[in-house]
């Protein structure tokens, strides 16, 4: 009787977490397919009816897991900042010296926002989809916190004098944003990423130096 009861109890929760693994599949193979698709041909020149198809789900799937194009498209960026802010954080976790973390830090942004798909929908997509605010809001939750600690660390570590970390926080964001637009329009990418990088990295020391 204690077995037939055990496994009646047990078939619901198999059953929950096969439906969770499903819809986590689904929104998965959807957020993929967007991200291919927005990347290549952008966010007005992409139907549900192609998403669903390249997802390999039904149109009625992504409307119910993401609510329509737009929704996918919100998610997607997500996973596109989220993955940025990956690159950038491994590669401040080998470096010890507070001045290094800053120049290492430029360094791997630069270098994360100058692939095709980082570049297309976060700064070329997002803002159009979005609507400028919305697509500040979605950046600024992934990346905002990283460049904040880096800064703050120098501060912390003495070697640079106190500021407005939250304030010199959001003029980097910004400037790396504006300057990753730059690189993108250049000629000589190679060129033009050396020079944003020169010119963010005066920015903050100019700002952190101890007087």
């Amino acid at each position: 009787m204690s077995d037939t009861v055990g496994q009646q109890q047990e078939a619901p929760a198999r059953s929950r977490r096969t439906q969770a693994e499903r819809t986590a599949a689904t929104r998965g193979a959807l957020v993929e397919a967007g991200r291919t698709l927005f990347s290549t041909k952008g966010f007005a020149e992409v139907g549900t009816d192609e998403l669903a198809r390249a997802a390999g789900v039904s149109r009625g799937a992504l409307y119910h897991q993401y609510g329509g194009k737009l929704g996918l498209f919100e998610a997607v960026l997500e996973q596109v900042e989220h993955d940025l802010v990956a690159v950038v954080a491994q590669a401040l976790d080998s470096v010890a010296d507070p001045w290094g973390a800053l120049t290492t830090g430029v360094d791997a942004w630069l270098a994360a926002s100058a692939d095709p798909v980082e570049h297309r929908i976060a700064l070329v997509e997002a803002p159009a989809a979005l609507g400028w605010a919305r697509w500040r809001e979605i950046g600024h939750q992934h990346v905002f916190g990283l460049v904040e600690a880096t800064l703050q660390g120098l501060v912390d570590s003495g070697a640079a004098r106190p500021v407005p970390v939250a304030a010199l926080a959001h003029v980097l964001v910004g400037a790396l944003g504006e300057g990753s637009l730059y690189v993108a329009a250049a000629d000589d990418a190679d060129t033009a990423r050396a020079e944003v990088r020169e010119a963010v990295l005066a920015l903050a020391r100019g700002v952190l130096a101890p007087a």
